[in-house]
């Protein structure tokens, strides 16, 4: 018995400054983690803020179209459209007579 606790002391007094070592890594490897994280964050931050900003100054302008009148441009284009089938002379008329391929 004497013998295993003569052996045991210094194994004892080598591994406390092993442990001393190795839970300060640890800290430091922690604190590291810690601000590669922070520094991920900020910049996934500044990207959704810049996306919100770009969306935000989109929705003001269809907003802007909506409310100053121009709501209507589709009504306008279908108007036109329909002025162009009514005259003859607008576009290259087919020899559909001809049997003739497009």
């Amino acid at each position: 018995m004497e013998g295993y606790l003569a052996l045991m002391i210094p194994i004892v007094a080598l591994m406390i400054p092993i442990v001393a070592i190795w839970t300060k890594h640890q800290q430091r490897l922690a604190e590291m983690q810690i601000g590669a994280t922070a520094e991920q964050t900020a910049e996934k931050a500044a990207q959704y803020a810049s996306h919100i900003q770009r969306l935000e100054d989109r929705v003001q302008v269809l907003e802007r179209i909506v409310t100053d009148g121009g709501y209507n441009v589709a009504a306008q284009i279908e108007a036109l459209r329909d002025t162009r089938r009514v005259d003859e002379g607008a576009g290259v008329p087919l020899g559909i007579e001809k049997k003739e391929r497009v």
